[in-house]
């Protein structure tokens, strides 16, 4: 595992990650990549415990979901399995779990101040807080997407799915588009990845 894992991870943070998966059974798997999620935890039939993480996340993505991966094990041996799967309990282990990770010889001093402030009431998943997404983003891999903040108002853009939706107005925090085949509405937040059309 030390030598996959390294690979994905910043380099600093290798040593604190592998004394947290020192259990026999937790098994982590690197998947290619799912849209709907950047990993997942779930306790095998067996009685063995899983993480699964998406391969194609840059280093403190990966790094960021592994704990958070790792903070739903934690919570499932202290508290059992009838707790919410983002609830209390999992929202003080992710804090406790992440705490030794937040400093500048393991993440980007920009990044650092996004942390400590999603930290301070951790989301079911980072891609919610916006800012947060946003500063992250700019250490993946380039691609051809746009973000449906950039995309002006009208035009028609797809999803991977291969859906096409016409840009809408902005609400509060989200942007409301129309999908072209049923006419339903959807709301975007502003971080989401689309293709121009």
């Amino acid at each position: 595992m030390c030598i996959r894992l390294k690979d994905y991870i910043p380099k600093n943070a290798l040593s604190q990650v592998l004394k947290l998966l020192e259990d026999d059974n937790l098994t982590i798997k690197i998947k290619k990549e799912r849209k709907t999620r950047h990993g997942d935890y779930i306790r095998l039939p067996n009685g063995k415990h899983q993480i699964t993480i998406n391969s194609n996340l840059n280093p403190y993505r990966f790094l960021i979901t592994l704990i958070h991966e790792v903070a739903h094990y934690e919570a499932y041996k202290v508290y059992g399995k009838f707790i919410k799967p983002h609830g209390i309990e999992w929202k003080r282990t992710f804090q406790r779990l992440m705490l030794p990770f937040l400093n500048p010889d393991i993440f980007s001093i920009e990044l650092l101040p996004l942390l400590a402030s999603h930290f301070k009431n951790p989301k079911a998943s980072s891609d919610t807080d916006i800012k947060l997404a946003l500063a992250l983003k700019q250490f993946d891999e380039p691609n051809d997407k746009t973000f449906i903040f950039e995309v002006p108002l009208g035009n028609h853009f797809k999803l991977y799915n291969g859906k096409v939706f016409k840009m809408g107005k902005k609400r509060v925090k989200r942007y409301e588009c129309v999908e072209l085949n049923s006419g339903k509405v959807y709301l975007f937040n502003p971080n989401a990845e689309v293709e121009l059309m």
